[in-house]
């Protein structure tokens, strides 16, 4: 995926519009998700771990009605042709591109022994492809939840991340973890999303930006994915090979008061450096939960900007583009900046004064053009719902 330029107008409109276009008809409903910022808790969630992800206003909208059953077509607005595709079709491999997307979550229904119901829709987005912010998963939370209302379907919201996963694992390939499903479905307005990935258990963390007098900023590197999805997998087989190594069930269950001893066991340089990350990474979420509990919003800067360069040092899943952004916003006064994302290209968060947004924005991008880089995209976020119907 490459990241586009949000296109003008309403993105639920644009959904709309597009349904008329493709189908000459008015669609029965509109449903939203939402694209996430990762607080901190990077490469934490396929450990077992804990993530504290925020909703963003930004949203992938799927305009739907019926049509008879087994029969699905899909639209977007970033694509010049429509998908079709019948319950023959389903089976892994046989939708591919952005449609295997919308298949994997018709598939992961019909798996889990549901009647899913053929249906038509229409997709607009305001997420950037590409940037880190999991627009996999809002474009599936957003087709989960028409396809749920349009079926009737008994699909409680804390069981609907793991279908919506399975579509993305099992079906297009990709070993995401749990995280991002979960932002895109359970988020709330307002607050942060405290995931325990192993039990799936979460907590709403009030997150109020506007009472402390502090902004979030989302720079959008426009850096290109360099091996990403290769990257990605290395790491994921790295963690779970030091944990056999280790003998337990996952880096979670490494305590971080007796890491050094821990890491002493281990083989190699890389190896000890993956471990590392990741349990020192649960740590700063824990302490990043506490701080925001008692209501120090301003305190948790430093555990982001250790988030970063953990991510950097230990995990290498940075690029420069992405490194200086978050040397950039430090250094014109942004309180922390990290990187959030699965690496290689993507986004960085910043937890700014609300005053100083536009200045730590103005640096960033004064920074990219002094070394000749792409400028860089930004815009400021509060945390958001998660998916629901429009209308």
């Amino acid at each position: 995926m490459t990241t586009h330029p949000v296109l003008a107008g309403d993105v639920a409109d644009r959904a709309t519009a597009g349904f008329r276009q493709r189908y000459a008809t008015e669609p029965a409903g509109r449903w939203a998700a939402p694209g996430r910022a990762n607080l901190i808790g990077e490469h934490t969630d396929y450990n077992d771990g804990f993530v504290l992800p925020v909703a963003l206003s930004l949203r992938t909208v799927v305009a739907a009605a019926g049509q008879p059953d087994g029969v699905w077509t899909v639209c977007s607005e970033l694509a010049d042709e429509s998908v079709e595709f019948t319950a023959d079709d389903l089976a892994p491999g046989r939708v591919t591109g952005w449609g295997a997307y919308v298949a994997g979550v018709v598939w992961a229904l019909r798996g889990a022994g549901y009647a899913v119901p053929g249906a038509r829709l229409a997709i607009a987005s305001d997420v950037p492809l590409g940037s880190g912010l999991s627009s996999s998963a809002a474009l599936e939370a957003a087709v989960l939840a028409a396809l749920v209302d349009l079926g009737g379907l008994d699909l409680p919201a804390e069981r609907r991340p793991r279908l919506a996963q399975r579509a993305e694992n099992a079906y297009v390939g990709a070993p995401t973890g749990i995280m991002d499903q979960s932002a895109a479905i359970r988020c709330r307005a307002g607050h942060a999303l405290f995931l325990d990935c192993r039990t799936e258990e979460v907590e709403h963390i009030p997150f109020d930006l506007d009472a402390a007098g502090l902004a979030m900023l989302v720079v959008d590197s426009r850096a290109p994915h360099r091996h990403a999805d290769g990257e990605y997998a290395a790491r994921r087989r790295s963690c779970e090979q030091a944990a056999g190594l280790l003998g337990v069930p996952a880096l979670r269950d490494v305590p971080a008061a007796d890491l050094d001893a821990t890491l002493g066991r281990l083989p190699d340089d890389e190896t000890r450096r993956r471990v590392r990350h990741v349990v020192t990474e649960d740590q700063r979420v824990l302490d990043t939960v506490a701080l925001l509990r008692a209501g120090r919003v301003r305190d948790i800067g430093p555990l982001l900007t250790g988030s970063h360069a953990s991510m950097r040092d230990d995990f290498e899943i940075t690029v420069p583009e992405i490194d200086l952004a978050v040397e950039a916003a430090l250094a014109a006064g942004a309180l922390g900046a990290r990187m959030t994302g699965g690496g290689f290209g993507g986004c960085v968060l910043a937890l700014v004064e609300a005053a100083s947004a536009d200045t730590v924005a103005a640096a960033v991008t004064a920074a990219y053009a002094e070394r000749g880089f792409a400028a860089p995209g930004h815009v400021r976020v509060r945390p958001a719902p998660g998916a629901s119907r429009l209308d």
